[in-house]
């Protein structure tokens, strides 16, 4: 673990998501719950977690509309062809002075300040990158659909992953800058920003998650996202 790390606070903030499995007709981000766009919900809980400076991943031809729904407060730019490209385009648009970088997906909206301050926290007391995790609430096994089992998993020993995820700056930035320089498909394939840091040797540090911040993907999703909003 590096020494405790300084600086302000900046998050990036994922909001690419089609929307299609919701039955959408516009990017995840700008579906609304209670009225309000889920990456509105998003800023808005990361500021109250102590992020200063927001800048939102969107794609191109929705810029002017997440821009509307954020407000004035965040920066907003394009993202790229990849989950890793787009977080790049990201962090490259973060002030000089943040130190302390989240990586947050919009999808995950009431993530609570609460839990933003906590992932933090573990960034500023020295941990270079930082994940959410609860438990898993499902046996798991592995297989296919229409075939034998073939091993039954430790519950207790796994996690979920949420986001906020939390890094050092320059960690992220190395990590970042290696995922676009490795050949082949495992720089696209990367699903969050832990792993990539990962790949470099880095330790990954988990603190406690939250149930609120789950993953909105599906209508039944929407319908629990709604009751958590009011």
């Amino acid at each position: 673990m590096a020494g405790r790390t300084h600086g302000t606070v900046a998050a990036v903030v994922v909001a690419a998501g089609s929307g299609s499995r919701l039955g959408a007709q516009v990017p995840k981000a700008l579906v609304p719950v209670a009225g309000t766009p889920l990456v509105a919900h998003a800023v808005r809980r990361l500021r109250a977690g102590g992020v200063e400076d927001v800048v939102v991943v969107a794609p191109a031809d929705h810029l002017e509309a997440v821009r509307e729904a954020v407000g004035p407060g965040a920066d907003v730019v394009v993202g790229g062809a990849s989950r890793q490209a787009s977080v790049a385009a990201g962090l490259a648009a973060l002030p000089a002075g943040a130190q302390v970088v989240l990586v947050h997906d919009a999808a995950r909206c009431f993530a609570p300040g609460a839990l933003v301050a906590r992932v933090v926290a573990a960034v500023r007391a020295g941990h270079r990158a930082v994940i959410p995790v609860g438990p898993v609430a499902d046996s798991l096994v592995l297989a296919s659909e229409d075939a034998p089992v073939r091993d039954y998993a430790d519950r207790t020993a796994l996690r979920t992953v949420q986001t906020p995820q939390g890094f050092d700056r320059t960690t992220l930035e190395r990590a970042h800058a290696a995922a676009a320089d490795r050949a082949g498909d495992e720089a696209l394939a990367a699903t969050d920003d832990a792993s990539l840091v990962a790949a470099l040797g880095e330790v990954v540090w988990a603190v406690p998650g939250d149930d609120a911040a789950m993953k909105i993907t599906t209508p039944r999703d929407l319908l629990v996202a709604e009751g958590l909003a009011r």
